[in-house]
Order: C-alpha cells, then sequence, then structure tokens
C-alpha cells in the first residue's frame, strides 16, 4: 500500500515552510523552508532521502518558491499528490474544524485579519500561491484556533464591555490548537484510553509556550488568549502582564504603543529575564554554570507554567495524564522536573531515570510508582494537517502509521 500524499504549507510573511506527508509512512519524504522571499537573498533548503540540500532562489516571491519546489515534491511522490494542506493561524469564531478551501473561505480568513495582522496575511499569501501552482488540488485550511472553539463562555469571555466581544469579535481564542489536539489523542492512543472519554493537560513548550485542558477530546480551557502574547512565559513574550502595563510604561518610559507591544512580544519572557537568550539549551548550559539571569528565568518560566497547568485542571472532571510536547517540552528533563515539582497538591511525582531517558523524540511515561500519569508525547503539527486534509478530501478518512 503506497498510501496518500499530502503536501503541507505554512506560508510566513516572507517564508513558507512545507513538508510531503505520507499518511503510512512516519518521516516526511521531503520538508524544508524557502525563506527570505522577496528579496536578492532569498532561498530555498530542504531535506529529502538522499540528504540536505539548498539552493538561492533570488528575488522569487511565495508562488515562484512553490514553482521551485514542485519538481521536488513530483520526484518525492511519483504516485501524486491527492491534496495540500494549509496551517492557518486564525479562525476567529468563523471556523469550528477544518475545512476545504473555497472563495468564502479565503473571504473568512481575510475578514479575520484585525485579530492576527502578523499571521494571517502570510497565510494567505501560501493559500493563493498553492491554489496558482496547484489549480486542480484539494486545498485545506487548518487552524490553530479552531480546536479552541468548544470552550464554554465562562472560560474565553474577558470581564469586558459586551459590546467588544459582540462588535469586534474580543475574546480569547487560544492558538497551538492542532499540537494540544494530536498529543492528546495520541497520549490516549498510547496509553490503552478511550480519547472520547478521558481528560487531559497539555503544554506545549517551544519559542511558543501554551497550556490545554482537554476533556473527551475537547479544549476547555487554554492560556493563549486574544493574541499568542497571553498566557506562560514563552521565548521572547511576556505571557501575562498587568494589563495598565502599557499605559505605565507610556507615562514612565514615553513609550509608544507600538514600542511597549514590540517590548512585550520580542523583547521580554525567556530572552527578557535572563538579559542572554531565548533558548532554553543555551539557558541551561548558563544556569549550570552560574549565571544569575537564566537561573531567574528558569525558574520563573517553571513557576509560572506550574500555575497555569494547576489553573486548567478547574476544567478537568479527573486528570488522566499531564503530556509535556514541543521542543522544551520533549528535549529539558531539568524543565519538566521543575515544573512538577510545583504540582505536588495535583499528586505529580516523576520518575527521574524515566524523565532523563524521553529526550530527541523518544515518548513515553515519566512519573513515578503511585503518581498520576506524566508523558512526553513528541508533536507532528504537520501529520495533523496531512490527516485533517485527508479526512475531508477522503470520503472513508485517513489512518496512519
Amino acid at each position: 500500500m503506497t498510501g496518500n500524499n499530502i503536501l503541507v504549507i505554512n506560508g510566513g510573511s516572507s517564508s513558507l515552510k512545507f513538508a510531503l506527508i505520507n499518511d503510512q509512512e512516519a518521516n516526511p519524504r521531503i520538508s524544508g523552508l524557502a525563506e527570505r522571499l522577496g528579496s536578492v537573498e532569498a532561498g530555498l533548503s530542504w531535506k529529502d532521502s538522499q540528504g540536505k540540500h539548498s539552493k538561492a532562489i533570488s528575488k522569487a516571491g511565495h508562488q515562484q518558491a512553490l514553482a521551485e519546489l514542485l519538481p521536488l515534491v513530483q520526484n518525492a511522490a511519483p504516485e501524486g499528490l491527492q491534496g495540500v494542506g494549509h496551517r492557518v493561524v486564525h479562525g476567529g469564531e468563523a471556523f469550528t474544524g477544518s475545512c476545504l478551501i473555497d472563495n468564502s473561505v479565503i473571504d473568512a480568513i481575510r475578514a479575520t485579519i484585525p485579530l492576527a495582522p502578523l499571521h494571517n496575511p502570510a497565510n494567505l499569501m501560501g493559500i493563493e500561491a498553492a491554489l496558482a501552482v496547484f489549480p486542480d488540488l484539494p486545498q485545506v485550511a487548518v487552524f490553530d484556533t479552531a480546536f479552541h472553539q468548544s470552550l464554554p463562555d465562562y472560560a474565553y469571555r474577558y470581564a469586558i464591555p459586551t459590546s467588544l466581544y459582540e462588535q469586534h469579535g474580543v475574546r480569547r481564542y487560544g492558538f497551538h490548537g492542532t499540537s494540544h489536539r494530536y498529543v492528546s489523542a495520541e497520549a490516549a492512543r498510547l496509553m490503552n484510553a478511550d480519547y472520547q472519554q478521558s481528560s487531559w493537560l497539555t503544554a506545549h513548550l517551544g519559542n511558543g509556550c501554551s497550556t490545554c485542558a482537554i476533556v473527551n477530546g475537547q479544549s476547555r480551557d487554554t492560556s493563549m488568549g486574544l493574541t499568542p502574547l497571553e498566557g506562560v512565559v514563552m521565548g521572547t513574550r511576556s505571557g501575562d502582564v498587568d494589563p495598565n502595563l502599557h499605559s505605565h510604561l507610556a507615562n514612565v518610559m514615553g513609550w509608544t504603543l507600538a514600542e511597549v507591544t514590540r517590548v512585550l512580544n520580542n523583547e521580554s519572557g525567556l530572552k527578557g529575564l535572563s538579559g542572554l537568550s531565548n533558548d532554553m539549551r543555551t539557558l541551561e548550559e548558563a544556569a549550570g554554570e552560574g549565571h544569575a539571569g537564566a537561573q531567574l528565568a528558569m525558574e520563573v518560566f517553571c513557576y509560572r507554567l506550574a500555575k497555569s497547568l494547576a489553573s486548567m485542571a478547574c476544567a478537568l472532571p479527573q486528570l488522566d495524564g499531564l503530556i509535556f510536547t514541543g521542543g522544551i517540552g520533549e528535549n529539558s528533563p531539568l524543565i519538566r522536573s521543575k515544573t512538577v515539582a510545583h504540582l505536588r497538591l495535583l499528586g505529580l511525582q516523576l520518575d527521574d531515570a524515566a524523565n532523563l531517558r524521553c529526550i530527541r523524540g523518544v515518548a513515553g511515561e515519566i512519573q513515578a510508582s503511585g503518581s498520576p500519569r506524566v508523558l512526553v508525547v513528541p508533536t507532528n503539527e504537520e501529520l495533523q494537517i496531512a490527516l485533517d486534509t485527508l479526512n475531508l478530501i477522503q470520503p472513508h478518512g485517513a489512518a496512519h502509521a
């Protein structure tokens, strides 16, 4: 059985990430990145069964980059493509799940641009480029926010005038939904549990970080809000701060709204606390050598993460497991250990040896005897996007290896 081939695309304003996923194979046949698009430095890099490659594509835009990709994809998928799946960051309230792309979907994504002015225009560029290069293939939009549309109103509403919600959509949306959905379903599969009758806490930890409470396959609460700035400490994002901080910094520092927003998004989080780096690997090494800023950044990160997970537990009828995923969640036994140490009231405790084993793509249980389950589950958003795409373009859905 040859399986089905789906090209997964994640369009940025000047970049295009891609992966060719076959639903019967564990790894992408080809994956890579076109970056610095529109500039003379534009380049394409990719990895396939033959190794790593790169080429200059000076001044190429999104459509030209996809045209450069086409022969590479065709070579890696001689059986042909069945469809194209697109990551779209923000679906607002218009999308509660993934959907086939048509003109009405494109219009709805465009209407959501005010909620994601940096991401949705870039995602649309990727969609429009792919429609031009692959006009005869079905294409699917998979939204980061869709999984969280099952939040109850008391979890997604802010305590602000109702008119701001009704007229301008100001509410909590949440992000990383594709990852939270994938790892919670995968954890249930690994534990031989019924996903539709289980409850999980998930922590997606990378440069962007968020937590989620998942009950019977549905998101019931999550840490990110109207934008990805809300919630836990991240690589360069502050996470939760006093809502009046913008006003305070404007008065004290004379900063503009744009300057405060830039600092909170790009100069804060681990980078701001440590004064060193937003990369947890760098911080762990520096902390081990006595760097006070790195030590503080890690302590704040873990404490705030534990607080968020404890608050998410309010949404669960029971706890079937806590799941760590993302670059940090999958590869830092130290961060997992420090975080779980703050969650004693939930009865969580790690087995040190098992914790140390789960790095570099190794999934498994890491709890001590008598503790509720704690798992490390590598995320695979590209595979989830591919499976969503197949489920929409094929009447009998998809299975994966």
